[in-house]
């Protein structure tokens, strides 16, 4: 489903702090062999043609190399069924990477492969054909270490890393793994919608200049079955340079 699209940039909000040290036993998340690289679906539980990128994504999911995100955007809540997990600030997000992909229109369901382009993620091909493109761009990345302990403070760091005298984009996004969601209205009436990695809340931690540089993130502002993911991309949402995640053990 398409809708035109509006300008408009969501309001991030920033968050950092200088990160504490000696912390005992931490949860790390480590590196894939190879990237980690970001896809980001927009989707609604008001549109009949999600369900097979919400499937798809939950199979990227659990790909180490692949950090998956599902934003649900809340411009197909007047149509029948309003969307639980919809935003004003993940259709802003999908706005603004509109603008820069110099797309015509936003539309659902949207899968943007990091920061460099789109496609609609109902079909396999052209996902990896584009994974596989920002893999050719973008070989060398600057991978955040994240690390945490039970309930305790995110402490997400960053090593030096040329950028060329640009600014970078952090942004942390803190997602439920899974819902499964019984639809009783509207397009998808009658249907058991399962989502995965629904971002609950994503915002701006810094402009980051290729420096050594550390944050935390309190503890208390992460449930204790949620995953987090930091994005790191040039500005403006721009290409990813580089991602990672963090996520309990997921029991089912």
């Amino acid at each position: 489903m398409a809708i035109s699209s509006l300008p408009g940039r969501r309001a991030l909000l920033v968050g950092a702090a200088a990160v504490a040290a000696g912390l005992a036993r931490p949860a790390m998340a480590k590196p894939a062999a190879e990237g980690p690289w970001a896809v980001e679906l927009f989707t609604s539980q008001g549109c009949n043609s999600c369900p097979p990128a919400d499937a798809y994504l939950g199979r990227l999911a659990v790909r180490p190399d692949i950090v998956a995100l599902s934003f649900h955007v809340d411009y197909w809540d007047y149509i029948g069924w309003k969307d639980p997990y919809a935003s004003r600030e993940t259709t802003e997000r999908q706005r603004a990477y509109a603008r820069v992909l110099k797309q015509r229109y936003v539309y659902t369901p949207e899968m943007v492969v990091d920061g460099i382009g789109h496609d609609t993620g109902r079909e396999r091909g052209p996902i990896e054909a584009l994974l596989a493109k920002a893999q050719a761009l973008s070989p060398t990345r600057a991978t955040p270490q994240l690390s945490r302990n039970i309930n305790g403070p995110l402490t997400i760091k960053l090593d030096t890393f040329p950028i060329n005298g640009r600014k970078a984009d952090v942004t942390l996004a803190i997602y439920d793994r899974r819902h499964a969601t019984p639809v009783r209205s509207g397009e998808n009436q009658g249907r058991m919608l399962e989502n995965f990695n629904v971002v609950r809340h994503f915002e701006l931690v810094g402009r980051w200049n290729g420096t050594a540089t550390s944050w935390t993130i309190a503890g208390d502002r992460i449930g204790p079955t949620q995953g987090v993911a930091v994005l790191v991309q040039h500005g403006d949402h721009g290409p990813m340079i580089g991602c990672n995640k963090l996520e309990p053990a997921y029991s089912g």
